[in-house]
């Protein structure tokens, strides 16, 4: 074996030291300040990871089963970036008596996840990407269970390890048909000789479940608002943002590139779980009284906006995907960031009823909250109406009746997603009530993260550049 070879790989090398040197960190730190100095190594780590990502050439090795490009680059750098988030609005919850001594674990374990999505992003063969995908699965797992003592925890994690073990047996079940269809496990090799038989047919159905599971997309979504609720909140946010924007990626480039000679049969797949994902989530969303799992049917509804952008693959849908998860991360952790302080300062609560008059008391949070709600609502002048917009634009590309079809309901449904989100708003500004939550005092980690994502929320919005940046990238 030619070593050389992983110098190719710099994202991943320098995330693999980065595991390596938070584990001996970890290992030899001692005293109080010792999850306070975890969290500014991590933090800063984590801004160098972001800057390798940024440098990073396109580049292959092994045989053509690591492959990466300026696309996926520019992937790696939104889902770092995400993660440096999580870790910053972390601080708070890794700071309580209980859980300050697995702080390193928390950080291990989060790199031990983005390293998996990096491979998961970056394989050229189908085995490569499984390993991926459970390399990221597997501590993830992990994470959600990381208040085992807690029953929502420990019945979150059982519920997500038990439907990960099944998603993945249905999707090593289809790559055996795609084996048996094609003869070899490449990308390039399987796009070049696969056709519309029965064997290929069940190999995709069966992946696109598989995957479906990751993504959260109905009808394969039944595991997420128990794992939502059961997770940290931390854990929750990153779940939800960075987890899932990885996993759309993949399936969108693997789609568009292993499965393009069958687009006239995973276009209507994606038909039919792009409208249901939508409409079932707002639907469910509108019953929630829980935060967390109403974050949940949200994220599920954003999963099917997230894969408008696949209809058609295009190269414009790759930009716009890569667009709306970046915003979707900001907007996204900014509810999670407001959602964990209100938990850790108020008694472990996240019932939507006790915001009522939370601007009364926290004027600084209702307002940010706010802003991040109308982003993921849609509501101009905010990041969210561009990143919708781009992806309407992407699968509106495509051109025949049920695009425009999705499309259009697609539209609707915002309408409905503006009213559960403006439930939220309500609460906060126009319900009265005798016993609102008290006056919280953020920390400078909680005010940090609080300003990266409002800034995103709004410079996203107003700056073209940074849309012009990811589709340079990809086109």
């Amino acid at each position: 074996m030619d070593y050389s070879q992983f110098f190719n790989m710099i994202p991943e090398a320098t995330l693999v030291a980065i595991l390596i040197i938070v584990f001996l960190a970890d290992l030899i730190m001692k005293g109080e300040k010792k999850v306070s100095s975890l969290a500014l190594l991590m933090n800063v780590l984590l801004v160098v990871q972001t800057a390798v990502c940024l440098t990073a050439e396109p580049s292959s090795a092994f045989g053509g089963l690591y492959v990466t490009g300026d696309a996926v680059n520019v992937m790696k750098v939104i889902l770092t970036a995400g993660t440096l988030i999580v870790c910053i609005m972390a601080q708070p919850w890794l700071g309580r008596a209980d859980v300050s001594n697995k702080a390193g674990e928390f950080y291990a374990l989060v790199a031990s996840t983005l390293l998996g999505m990096y491979m998961m992003m970056s394989s050229g063969h189908f085995l490569m990407f499984f390993l991926g995908l459970e390399m990221a699965s597997v501590p993830m797992a992990c994470l959600v269970a990381f208040d085992k003592f807690r029953q929502n925890s420990a019945e979150g994690a059982a519920k997500f390890v038990l439907t990960a073990t099944f998603s993945s047996g249905i999707m090593l079940y289809g790559i055996s048909f795609i084996y048996a269809a094609a003869g070899t496990l490449y990308f390039d090799d399987v796009a070049a000789v696969i056709g519309n038989t029965p064997l290929a047919i069940m190999g995709l159905v069966f992946f696109f479940s598989g995957l479906g599971f990751k993504i959260s997309l109905v009808p394969f979504h039944f595991w997420t608002a128990d794992t939502y609720q059961g997770a940290p909140t931390p854990v929750t946010g990153y779940l939800s943002v960075v987890s899932k924007g990885a996993a759309a990626f993949a399936l969108m480039a693997i789609l568009m590139k292993v499965f393009a000679p069958m687009i006239e049969y995973w276009e209507y797949l994606l038909y039919i779980v792009i409208v249901l994902s939508i409409t079932i989530a707002n639907l469910f969303a509108i019953r929630q009284t829980e935060l967390k799992r109403f974050m949940a049917f949200s994220s599920i509804s954003q999963a099917g906006y997230i894969m408008l952008a696949v209809i058609g693959g295009s190269a414009m849908g790759v930009a716009a995907l890569s667009y709306y998860v970046l915003v979707y991360v900001v907007a996204n952790m900014a509810v999670f960031t407001v959602i964990n302080v209100v938990e850790t300062r108020g008694n472990g609560t996240t019932k939507m009823n006790c915001y009522d008059g939370f601007y009364q008391t926290n004027p600084k949070l209702a307002l940010l909250m706010t802003l991040a709600l109308f982003s993921l609502a849609g509501i101009p002048p905010f990041a969210g109406m561009f990143s919708k917009f781009f992806v309407f634009m992407a699968a509106a590309q495509q051109g025949s009746f049920w695009a425009y079809l999705v499309v259009f309901v697609a539209l609707i449904n915002t309408v409905v997603s503006l009213y559960y989100y403006l439930l939220i708003v309500k609460a906060m500004y126009i319900k009265n009530t005798d016993t609102p939550l008290p006056t919280f005092s953020s920390d400078c980690n909680t005010k940090l993260a609080l300003t990266l994502c409002t800034a995103g929320i709004v410079a996203f919005g107003v700056f073209s550049c940074v849309y012009d940046w990811i589709a340079g990238a990809v086109l």
